[in-house]
């Protein structure tokens, strides 16, 4: 069931763990399949590098387990990203990861302004990377709290967690939402040690609505 999906997850799951997004156990992933409205995700407390596709379980929007073969359960996060794609009917992935900067700010409880322009791939509707509230892994209150950060932002931090990504496409692009976070956590990090804690210059959303494609670049046949 599902077997593309699987292998998309459980790639991205390792990848996490090479680039240094997931240490450990922490962090999960998955993906919904546009067509059945299931989600294949990632199992709880197993070392990504021993992960294989077999090992990924697949759940319905109502946390209903519908094929685990490797007898594994789901991620305690599992209520999280099912919430996700209640909200967000257009998302088709999910990335939490635990990374060093983005968590930090998840544990400072403070927003990643956008710093640098590149912030307008993100998805954010406020020029910011948001908090939402805490709740407690696992918990109802966890996946509640991503209700209203989820509406404004394809990329939002969990207070004293971690981060998060989605996206509508595929796992692939909510990684790499989830590793520009990253990166734009650490900027930012850097930027306020080298200006004394003082705030450094973020750029209006209505700066970032204004992108478009150059209009001058010609093509064939067009």
């Amino acid at each position: 069931m599902l077997e593309s999906l699987k292998k998309d997850v459980c790639q991205i799951a390792k990848r996490a763990q090479k680039d240094g997004l997931c240490k450990h156990l922490s962090g999960n992933f998955s993906a919904r399949d546009p067509e059945s409205g299931m989600v294949v995700i990632t199992p709880t407390q197993v070392d990504r590098e021993l992960l294989t596709p077999r090992d990924m379980i697949v759940l319905d929007l109502d946390a209903n387990v519908q094929e685990n073969l490797s007898g594994l359960r789901p991620t305690s996060e599992s209520l999280m990203h099912l919430q996700i794609y209640k909200t967000r009917p257009d998302v088709n992935a999910v990335a939490h990861t635990h990374s060093m900067y983005g968590t930090t700010f998840a544990v400072l409880d403070k927003a990643i302004p956008a710093v640098v322009y590149e912030v307008a791939n993100l998805g954010v509707t406020k020029a910011r990377i948001p908090v939402a509230p805490y709740g407690r892994p696992g918990s109802t209150d966890l996946s509640d709290s991503v209700i209203e950060p989820v509406q404004e932002s394809d990329c939002f931090l969990l207070q004293g967690h971690g981060v998060v990504a989605v996206d509508s496409r595929d796992i692939y692009e909510a990684f790499l939402k989830a590793s520009y976070v990253e990166e734009l956590a650490q900027l930012y990090w850097n930027a306020l040690v080298a200006n004394g804690g003082e705030e450094p210059y973020a750029f209006p959303q209505e700066e970032l609505k204004s992108w478009a494609y150059p209009s001058q670049i010609k093509f064939p046949n067009k």
